[in-house]
């Protein structure tokens, strides 16, 4: 027995103060009503009562407590501790009992903890029976005759092989939710049947998959599903109960472990072009044919799919499931930018509307990735902000315990791989996989949680890996005494039908009978196979050339002008920030003349984001924030100085269309950026935009750009059409403020992928951005834009309103301020380095007076379209100079970075032996730029006195 010296106002100082509470309310309800307790607590509470001195209790009211007392000088009542050492088991089990279940198929001892003892309570099984079942609440009290019986029904459900562990989650009602539908068994047999025989055939299918694959294919990679088989019933559970719901879009990601079976069974993907992809043959006529596309594709167990199933009422439930790469989280953002975009509503203008009930994402992990990579991390904290919630993500962690060869001791730092999960809040239930009807019980609990508190719930579901990383790996070379214990543990096929066959629902003949039809079901699709006629896979078309020369962006000056009177009407008494009053101001005169250039680059972006609105495509815009500008340039959001209220003039443009929304999102790079990819996919019809707070920070998304935004069209023919704002310049900022990596963009381009843009003008700008809306339609394609910093509000940089209203986008700008028959060496450059060249000295000293015309013998060049680079203008640019003699390429980025690399071949094709081809600019460097301003002044004053020919 423990012994207590001490007390305090809220009970014994080794009792757990809630538990103590609870004793003394059941008591005080005893005293005010007999009835309200059962007759055994009743008979109880008649020979037992807590001491007599009172203090407030945990309601806050006046209620029964120990008297304080010196230590050493009171032994409490052993009845009193008894009881609330129940109280305290019972909470034990409910908080720790994960610990204590049987989890892994293979037979590892659970943990434990030493507060799930009875000893550690002082407690004894003929004690726990002789006090009543009350004391441990909840549900289970229903069926239990006292204690004992209650606490060993607690432990059969929170330490069987089902380990429940939600004690971190902070919502008082979700907690409450979560233990009651855990002890009343809700979502369990036979309150909740399960069809024995639908569960034997799945698992059968399933089975029979992998040992058909690996007895046809044996040696080739699969990545099979065998030791988490119940991963398939699972997401039928799931799957089925929320399209009960209303849900009408299912959106599933996951890496290549199982992925086959899932496309086959989940998916419905054909046994028929799944084995012909394994058969793999290639005729020479689709290559040929492909040969001319440059299509490459990917493997089999990358690839997406969808299918649709009936659902409620009148429309049909899609699942699809996401094309993932090998990076093996990376799909995560991915899936829920597409569940946001199929619940987002934007055909009204104004703010759009989103309804969680439309879309339901399931994000399957690795045990290994899960806590090894970051992006998870990422994403889970996007779950509950305002412009990326989802209403609830399930995730599955397909939990074979090893990574690759790489045991968990070796590969986290906490005890379970979901335990990052924690941090986020998110209810976590760890599954035995061998386990079936528990698997189904989480199954329908994790969509129930889910449909119900729109928040996030993540399933353990832990089994084994019946081969190596791949069928051809040996996985016995690393963990042979696990694999001594896979080789002897039967599968969950073969575990159900035992079970069934024992309790008489099945018979064994039947059992062999089902696994020996699905085995002939694909052999004959194997025997009936076409293996001769070429498997011309799907692939979408480029569109004809010349579509985006062809846009029309302009718009006439009166829509321009209204458009802009729209966009600075604001509320009545809002009161915005001085400073932004000026600019408010200056933005106002903006379209006074047509040919003054007063409109400047957030000015520009306004009107062209306000017209995109009025035809009727609707916006998303998003970035490191993004809704007031890095350098405080675009204000799309403005805020009442007296009480912080927020105004988007967007939301009110009296000539939209359809909707527009702003957010600022977490400073989160690989994440985000795939998220707006995920979005954009599903929603090619919108004009999704990201903005990077400063460019080089495109570096934390490099693998979403890698994987998705470069190559998605030539591995999945998806279709990307997502805008990246990436702030670019030298302006002695360092390292890390001057570069976009435009570089790294370039090595990726070929095959028409992207448009990559390094536009100089707000006009240009302009252009860009209404080009793209109305390409979304016919050429989509991903833009980059290396957007400036200094010349946001350069004069140099700044455009007229005819400009904007008569103009178009021109992927080449010509020199306007010299007579090209005396030009002897033409500057080509892109970006803010143009600005330095033409307000140089060495610029004023080119130019001459002749008769009233400037002439001069350096004409400067801007390449505004980097890629595809305009190759034809290029040509037609260099016919002007009849008597070129130097062609020099001018950049601020080192000789290894930038676009010279990219375009030195092409420009020495064009340019031939018309003139000589040099560079200028930064040598090769380690490092994109110079952390000193005083060097980098040097060196740029270098880089513009060579551009002009001068040593």
């Amino acid at each position: 027995m423990t012994t207590v010296s001490t007390v305090s106002t809220d009970g014994y100082t080794n009792f757990h103060g809630p538990n103590y509470g609870y004793i003394l309310e059941l008591y005080e309800k005893f005293q005010a009503n007999p009835d309200s307790v059962d007759n055994q607590t009743q008979e109880f509470f008649k020979q037992w009562h807590p001491p007599e001195t009172t203090s407030p209790s945990m309601n806050g009211s006046s209620g029964p407590a120990a008297p304080l007392v010196p230590e050493g000088t009171l032994t409490p009542h052993p009845a009193h501790q008894k009881i609330v050492a129940v109280a305290n088991l019972a909470q034990a089990i409910r908080r720790y009992g994960f610990l204590d279940a049987q989890l892994d198929p293979l037979g590892t001892p659970p943990p434990g903890d030493p507060e799930l003892s009875l000893t550690y309570h002082g407690l004894n099984e003929a004690e726990l029976a002789e006090l009543p079942c009350s004391l441990i609440g909840g549900p289970i009290v229903d069926r239990s005759r006292n204690s004992l019986e209650a606490i060993q029904e607690l432990r059969r459900v929170y330490s069987s092989s089902t380990g429940f562990d939600f004690a971190h989650v902070r919502v008082p009602e979700e907690r409450e939710w979560l233990r009651h539908a855990i002890e009343s068994r809700r979502f369990a047999p036979p309150r909740d049947p399960i069809n024995p025989r639908a569960l034997l055939e799945r698992l059968t299918q399933v089975e029979v998959f992998e040992h058909f694959l690996n007895r046809t294919f044996p040696g080739k990679t699969r990545f099979s599903i065998e030791g988490l088989d119940m991963l398939v019933p699972i997401l039928d559970e799931i799957i089925g109960d929320v399209a009960a719901e209303g849900v009408r879009s299912i959106l599933l990601g996951m890496a290549h472990r199982g992925r086959l079976n899932v496309l086959a069974h989940v998916l419905n993907k054909s046994y028929r072009q799944i084995l012909t992809e394994f058969k793999d043959p290639v005729h020479r006529q689709t290559l040929s044919i492909r040969g001319d596309l440059g299509w490459t594709g990917d493997v089999k167990y990358h690839e997406g799919a969808s299918r649709s199933l009936p659902g409620t009422g009148t429309f049909d439930v899609t699942v699809r499931i996401a094309p993932n790469p090998s990076h093996l989280e990376l799909v995560n953002p991915i899936v829920q930018g597409m569940a946001r975009a199929d619940g987002t509503f934007s055909g009204s203008p104004g703010e759009p509307t989103f309804d969680h009930y439309i879309s339901l994402p399931i994000l399957m992990h690795g045990d290994a990735a899960f806590p090894g990579q970051g992006i998870v991390a990422e994403t889970l904290n996007m779950a509950r902000l305002d412009g990326y919630f989802t209403g609830g993500t399930i995730h599955i962690i397909t939990n074979n315990q090893v990574g690759f060869t790489t045991d968990a001791q070796d590969s986290r730092s906490t005890l379970y791989a979901s335990d990052l999960a924690k941090g986020f809040k998110i209810p976590i239930v760890h599954v035995n996989a061998n386990d079936p009807v528990a698997c189904m019980e989480v199954a329908r609990l994790a969509a129930s949680y889910r449909n119900r508190f729109q928040r996030d719930f993540l399933i353990d579901l832990i089994g084994y890996r019946r081969h190596g990383h791949n069928e051809g790996d040996e996985p016995r070379f690393t963990q042979p005494e696990m694999y001594g214990r896979v080789d002897a543990t039967p599968t969950v096929r073969r575990i159900w039908a035992t079970q069934r066959v024992e309790a008489g629902e099945i018979k064994e003949s039947d059992v062999t009978l089902l696994y020996e039809s699905k085995l002939a079901e694909m052999q004959h699709t194997w025997d009936t196979l076409d293996l001769e006629t070429p498997q011309i896979l799907p692939y979408v078309e480029p569109p004809p050339p010349g579509i985006a020369s062809r846009m029309k962006t302009a718009i006439s000056i009166e829509e321009l002008q209204a458009l802009h009177r729209a966009l600075l009407n604001l509320p009545d008494g809002f009161q915005i920030h001085p400073r932004i009053e000026r600019i408010m101001r200056r933005r106002a005169k903006a379209m006074d003349e047509l040919d003054i250039k007063g409109i400047d680059w957030g000015t520009a972006e306004h009107l062209a984001l306000a017209s995109i609105l009025a035809e009727g495509t609707a916006i998303r815009l998003t970035g490191e924030d993004v809704k007031r500008g890095t350098f405080s340039h675009r204000h799309a959001a403005l805020y009442d100085v007296r009480d912080g209220a927020e105004f988007v003039p967007l939301h009110h443009l009296p000539q939209a269309k359809s909707a527009f929304e702003v957010h600022n999102s977490p400073l989160t790079e690989n994440a985000t950026v795939g998220y707006e990819y995920g979005y954009n996919i599903q929603a090619p019809d919108r004009l999704v935009i990201w903005e990077a707070q400063y460019g080089d920070f495109i570096n934390g998304a490099q693998a979403v750009v890698d994987e998705y935004l470069v190559s998605g069209r030539a591995k999945w023919n998806q279709t990307p059409s997502l805008v990246l704002l990436l702030p670019h310049g030298y302006e002695g900022q360092g390292p890390d403020h001057s570069s976009a990596r435009l570089e790294r963009f370039l090595q990726s381009a070929a095959e028409t992928n992207m448009r990559i843009a390094n536009c100089t003008t707000a006009a240009q700008y302009f252009h860009l951005l209404r080009r793209q809306a109305l390409l979304l339609g016919s050429d989509p394609l991903p833009l980059i834009v290396l957007t400036p910093k200094s010349l946001l509000r350069h004069p140099l940089a700044a455009s007229s309103p005819r400009e904007l209203s008569e103009g178009c986008w021109q992927p080449i700008i010509d020199d306007n301020e010299t007579e090209a028959k005396v030009v002897r060496r033409l500057i080509l450059c892109s970006g803010k380095v143009y600005v330095d060249l033409v307000s140089s000295e060495l610029r004023a000293e080119t130019l001459v007076a002749d008769k009233g015309a400037s002439i001069g013998s350096v004409a400067i060049a801007r390449i505004e379209q980097i890629y595809p680079f305009p190759t034809d203008e290029f040509g037609e640019l260099l016919a002007k100079y009849p008597n070129i003699q130097e062609v020099a390429w001018v950049q601020e980025e080192p000789l290894n970075m930038g676009a010279w690399e990219f375009a030195r071949p092409i420009l020495e094709e064009i340019i031939g032996s018309k003139a000589r081809l040099e560079y200028v600019g930064r040598p090769r460097r380690a490092n994109p730029a110079e952390g000193s301003a005083g060097w980098h002044a040097l060196n740029q004053a270098e880089i513009v006195q060579k551009a002009f020919g001068k040593e």
